[in-house]
């Protein structure tokens, strides 16, 4: 008697027990933090728009792209044909190209400026559907969504800033354009006597390209960040938003 008793006795506590471990399962399961559509919106154009001003402002800044070896613009690839051939020729030297570089990058820092606004108007445009489909894809989702609303009006509003940069005068009363174009076009003087082909003299459209795909690198790792982690960030609804997204879906 006494043995059924106690075996009773432990059955109830085990119960209990499981009662008590489900209802907890459950309670959390009610405090999980639900997004509204709006919330969702107002979470990705606030996080949208941090990253894409802080890309544009880090860029704008002297050495923004010069001295970050991810961004940074090189010559262009006809550069090492030019450089391998004709760097002894007395004022074509490794000094000419250095400074090249340096000019080019300056005049990609001059232009980024020129994104903020542009970001913030396709920032402005989201839909629901396209905060769903961000919130639900990769760690660029956000960032791929920036290109395709905005590379083409990025492109004209950056070639003519960095064509002007370009072709100002500096060192020398010389421009980068013409220290380009004089040094492609002395390079395509000999090119056919040492067996290697023409190069293109225009460099404006090269570095608007480069600096456009610097951009949005920078773009691309602050949604990184937010995303792995939402809450470093001071504003409330970033965190609940991109905190949701990492942890349920």
């Amino acid at each position: 008697m006494k043995r059924t008793a106690i075996i009773f006795l432990i059955s109830i506590t085990i119960g209990l027990s499981s009662c008590d471990v489900l209802q907890q399962i459950l309670d959390d399961a009610s405090t999980q933090p639900t997004l509204s559509n709006s919330e969702i919106i107002q979470g990705l154009k606030e996080a949208l728009t941090t990253g894409a001003i802080s890309s544009s402002k880090t860029l704008h800044a002297t050495n923004g792209y010069f001295k970050d070896a991810a961004v940074k613009i090189l010559l262009p690839p006809e550069a090492n044909v030019i450089i391998e051939n004709i760097r002894k020729i007395p004022g074509i030297g490794d000094k000419t190209m250095d400074d090249l570089v340096l000019r080019i990058n300056r005049s990609a820092e001059d232009a980024a400026i020129e994104a903020k606004p542009i970001f913030i108007n396709a920032v402005k445009s989201m839909t629901i559907q396209d905060g769903m489909a961000i919130l639900k894809g990769g760690n660029t989702a956000a960032t791929n969504y920036l290109k395709s609303k905005t590379y083409n009006q990025l492109k004209s509003a950056f070639a003519p800033k960095i064509n002007n940069s370009l072709n100002k005068k500096l060192v020398g009363n010389i421009s980068t354009n013409q220290a380009w174009t004089q040094t492609t076009t002395l390079y395509n003087k000999i090119a056919p006597f040492i067996g290697k082909p023409k190069v293109n003299t225009s460099l404006s459209d090269y570095v608007t390209r480069k600096a456009l795909d610097g951009l949005f690198y920078k773009v691309a790792e602050e949604e990184k960040k937010i995303r792995a982690n939402p809450y470093q960030y001071v504003s409330d609804i970033i965190k609940k938003v991109f905190g949701y997204a990492k942890n349920n879906l």
